[in-house]
């Protein structure tokens, strides 16, 4: 197994100003590298997975806000018809990126793995012929010229709880709330069954599953990015060294639910963090 946990220490004691500072240099580098896939014709995929509420779409959202529509592709695809589970890896293939292109997939073929066994979404020969077959399905990608990063975002159950409550409770955000997110707050144990085997099966050499904590998703984001934009090369890549930021800078702040939190405490500001928008 070649799971990659990233749990990026220097982003402990991150101040919201500096956070948005951070956000516009790692944004600024991510535009290079989507410039230089589009000239020099690379096909790059980043897959989100992770357990309902762990902040995939959020950080799609901070990876997405400043690229090239053209050469940008989101995928969050819906309920399969009865065609596309008997051809899952095809239902896929339609999506992935061409010459030229960035795709960002919020959660993708490895629903298969993880929701739909849960869930009993599908059978158990449909989950075993999947996990049979992906890496190798895999490893042809990277050799048709993909370059594939896979996120999971972790969090632990006590976070699911409240984030499921705020966004149940939100004016703005209860529409998020479905039946399957309901259900799953029930079988949280099966699902770290699913997830730990398909990080025993499915995390290979050359397509690791890179583990980010994401129990403060803005340090999730920034890690992510970070990790992205380190893993790989393009024209006028700056080093992205580690910010040596620590508590001392002051000056806490956060959104939650468009409502402005400001001159917070450190403390203060560790316990509203998780919940800001």
């Amino acid at each position: 197994m070649n799971v990659i946990e990233y749990n990026f220490e220097h982003y402990n004691t991150l101040a919201p100003n500096l956070y948005r500072k951070e956000k516009y240099r790692l944004q600024v580098e991510l535009l290079k590298l989507q410039e230089d896939a589009i000239i020099n014709k690379r096909k790059i995929a980043v897959c989100f997975e992770g357990r309902d509420t762990a902040g995939k779409s959020s950080t799609i959202n901070f990876f997405s806000e400043h690229l090239i529509p053209s050469n940008f592709k989101y995928v969050h695809l819906g309920i399969p018809t009865d065609e596309e589970k008997a051809n899952w890896f095809e239902r896929w293939e339609k999506h992935l990126p061409k010459k030229g292109e960035l795709v960002l997939f919020d959660r993708s073929w490895y629903t298969r793995a993880l929701i739909e066994p849960t869930l009993g979404y599908c059978t158990k020969t449909e989950y075993k012929k999947f996990m049979n077959k992906v890496n190798k399905w895999e490893k042809n990608l990277i050799k048709s010229d993909i370059e594939l990063i896979k996120f999971y975002f972790s969090i632990d159950q006590d976070q699911q709880k409240r984030r499921l409550s705020a966004r149940k409770n939100s004016k703005l955000k209860y529409w998020k709330l479905s039946k399957s997110d309901q259900m799953m707050v029930d079988k949280w144990d099966l699902f770290t069954l699913y997830k730990n085997q398909m990080f025993d099966i499915t995390s290979t050499k050359i397509a690791p599953w890179v583990v980010v904590n994401a129990n403060n998703k803005m340090i999730a984001r920034l890690s992510a990015l970070r990790y992205l934009l380190n893993s790989f090369d393009y024209e006028r890549k700056k080093t992205l060294e580690p910010p040596k930021w620590g508590e001392d800078l002051g000056n806490y702040s956060c959104y939650i639910e468009g409502i402005y939190f400001d001159n917070l405490s450190y403390e203060q500001f560790k316990i509203l963090a998780p919940f800001s928008d």
